[in-house]
């Protein structure tokens, strides 16, 4: 009797509570309206975004760059990234992805419309996301009520994320905050262990 190849499983998301950092929109050319205001913004988060950039490296936990196609229906992540860089501007050039780094195309303002990222994050055994990245008003607060709508737990750090305008900024931070249950502490005043620790202690069956 002829031996038969075995049949390939697919494969099936991981077990696990584990945690995403998202980079949103800073593959980007700051040439729309209101870049101009906006751009300065997004350089000081970058600031934060590095750090906690570092932070996921360095524990082997995955970094997903959620980013616009900016009407270029024919992009793909190298020319975007190559576009970007054209432009010579200081938050593509430091925020530019690892080769190991995961990259979503978006076509519209929420990382979860029309686009992999529910399929990717439950093969990743992912259940938690620290949102960052521009704008808070907008691409972000889209994003994270996708996220929350998905029972995703989230921190969406007030130092790594921006936004064109401070008081629109804090608005959205309001909004994720009291709405979809997201923490907002800046990362300069809470830890990633920490906000894993709030989670934990929240979920606690004593917190029920």
């Amino acid at each position: 009797m002829a031996q038969t190849d075995p049949v390939q499983v697919p494969h099936r998301d991981q077990e696990g509570d584990g945690t995403a950092l998202l980079i949103i929109d800073m593959i980007n050319c700051f040439d729309f309206p209101g870049a101009e205001a906006l751009q300065p913004a997004a350089e000081a988060a970058a600031d934060a975004i590095e750090r906690l950039r570092a932070e996921f490296e360095a524990r082997g936990w995955p970094v997903v760059y959620v980013n616009d196609n900016f009407g270029e229906w024919h992009s793909e992540r190298s020319r975007l990234v190559e576009r970007a860089l054209e432009h010579d501007n200081p938050v593509t050039q430091r925020l530019r992805p690892r080769a190991d780094d995961f990259f979503i195309i978006k076509p519209q303002f929420s990382g979860f419309y029309a686009t992999n990222l529910a399929v990717l994050l439950p093969k990743l055994g992912v259940t938690r996301l620290v949102l960052t990245g521009i704008a808070t008003d907008i691409c972000i607060l889209f994003t994270a009520a996708d996220a929350h709508m998905r029972d995703y737990s989230l921190w969406v750090p007030g130092d790594a994320v921006a936004a064109e305008d401070p008081e629109r900024n804090r608005w959205a931070l309001r909004i994720m905050q009291d709405s979809m249950g997201a923490e907002t502490a800046a990362s300069a005043a809470l830890s990633l262990d920490d906000w894993l620790a709030k989670l934990d202690k929240s979920k606690s069956p004593l917190n029920e």
